[in-house]
């Protein structure tokens, strides 16, 4: 886990997908575009990731507040997996279609049930929204009802 500036231009903490993981989920998401007709591109294999914690507009306190909120948090590695794809709530035409799995979920939220606890030591457990479900988002879109996939994983490390 490391912060990143990427996703406009907000400051979060989340787990990228290996090498491989990145490849499969590109190639999906290029197949899945082309058959549902979805206009735009898909999220670039480079920028894929699962948010586990947004902190805000990046700034030198919460790139600070950020790595000692990574740093404090301990876990095992762990396997995940995300074997269906769904178009989550938002605007129309800028649905989220992601990616989700129930074989990747509870790791995930207790990796995040420590990183907001240890957001909250820091004063600002405010910026964490109550509601988390393990996605990745492959791009924003149409509405596509829920469908399987074979599953695509990896292994978090950090």
């Amino acid at each position: 886990m490391s912060p990143d500036f990427r996703e406009n231009g907000r400051l979060f903490l989340g787990a990228v997908p290996d090498p491989a993981a990145q490849t499969k989920i590109g190639n999906l998401a290029r197949v899945l575009s082309r058959a549902h007709h979805f206009l735009g591109e898909p999220i670039a294999p480079d920028r894929l990731h699962v948010s586990l914690l947004f902190l805000g507009p990046p700034s030198d306190d919460l790139v600070r507040i950020g790595h000692e909120v990574a740093a404090s948090v301990r876990m095992p590695r762990f396997d995940v997996a995300f074997d269906r794809t769904v178009s989550f709530l938002g605007k129309p035409g800028k649905r989220p279609f992601v990616l989700v799995g129930e074989d990747g979920g509870s790791p995930f939220k207790s990796l995040r049930r420590q990183l907001v606890a240890a957001l909250s030591r820091t004063g600002l457990k405010r910026l964490a929204r109550p509601q988390f479900t393990p996605h990745v988002t492959l791009w924003y879109g149409g509405e596509i009802d829920e469908y399987p996939i074979e599953p695509i994983g990896w292994t978090v490390r950090e």
